[in-house]
């Protein structure tokens, strides 16, 4: 199992000078079964475009294209690369669109092929060649044939959100992004006013369960992508509740879950290569002897083998 990264910035894409080295497009990562002749991919970001083209070249002249994209959540940065994915315009080409059931009426289909319209684009879903199929995801477990396995966990996100977990042949990749710790919502301080003690218990241990559960989700995986747009410090002074995790929780949430490698990913717009550099030495530093884990900056077009 091979995972390359093409896009690893989150909420809008950022390219310029101060972002050449870690890349500047939104998430989207290729998972390729080179025995099968068989890839998957999650999220369609702005760097979909990227893998589209070399989807043209590479697989294109071995028949038509069949293949799976898995949707975190539809906010904008996570689909806003599917117009631009050139697949989708070519006779033949099979497509089936997952995703995770939203609370609107609108449908995955209507959610992602809405930025096909004229409205937006010069080009209308209904035009496309290429045959679309929207499956609308909850938590499970699906066999995808061959040995490949996919986990869902829904995550802590303003929107619906899952996680994935891809397995194939004993090796594990998983994705957690787009998430922040669960958290007591009810008011603690026996002196507020809000405060109602059985409340506050119970908060207290669903925040746990939920943690926890994440925390299954992802134990002894070989490679996590995980979330860190933001530091500590950052998250604790305005980010509570914006759905996206800190630095130092992600390194504690993957040692206490045995995973193998981390990747920090889902990198703000604002954080330049030197910051992320400058963060990277900063974070290795501080599990060296401590932790077995290896930890590193997710950057656009790095491939891993699993």
């Amino acid at each position: 199992m091979k995972v390359r990264l093409w896009g690893v910035r989150g909420s809008i894409p950022c390219p310029g000078s101060d972002t050449v080295e870690f890349g500047g497009n939104t998430a989207c990562i290729e998972i390729r079964f080179e025995d099968l002749e068989r890839y998957i991919i999650i999220d369609a970001g702005s760097g979909i475009r990227l893998l589209g083209n070399k989807i043209m070249t590479h697989d294109l002249p071995k028949g038509p294209i069949h293949t799976d994209i898995f949707i975190t959540h539809t906010h904008w940065d996570h689909i806003m690369g599917f117009p631009f994915f050139v697949p989708i315009y070519i006779p033949g080409t099979k497509l089936t669109v997952y995703g995770p059931v939203t609370y609107e009426d609108e449908g995955l289909d209507t959610i992602i092929g809405s930025q096909l319209s004229y409205r937006y684009f010069p080009i209308r879903h209904s035009e496309l060649s290429a045959e679309i199929t929207y499956q609308p995801l909850k938590e499970c477990s699906m066999d995808m044939g061959d040995g490949i396995w996919v986990t869902t966990k829904y995550l802590n996100h303003p929107i619906l959100c899952l996680g994935y977990r891809i397995e194939y042949k004993g090796k594990s990749f998983c994705t957690a992004y787009d998430t922040e710790p669960f958290r007591n919502v009810f008011p603690t301080d026996p002196d507020d006013p809000g405060y109602d003690e059985i409340a506050a218990e119970e908060g207290e241990k669903a925040a746990k369960e939920e943690n926890d559960k994440v925390s299954r989700f992802f134990n002894g995986a070989d490679l996590l992508l995980h979330d860190s747009q933001y530091t500590h410090k950052e998250y604790l002074k305005d980010k509570l509740g914006w759905g996206h995790s800190s630095f130092e929780y992600a390194i504690n949430s993957a040692h206490k879950a045995n995973v193998k490698k981390l990747l920090f990913f889902h990198h703000d717009p604002l954080r330049t290569d030197e910051e992320l550099n400058s963060l990277g030495r900063k974070y290795q530093a501080a599990v060296e002897g401590k932790s077995d884990i290896a930890i590193d900056i997710a950057r656009e077009g790095q491939e891993f083998t699993l």
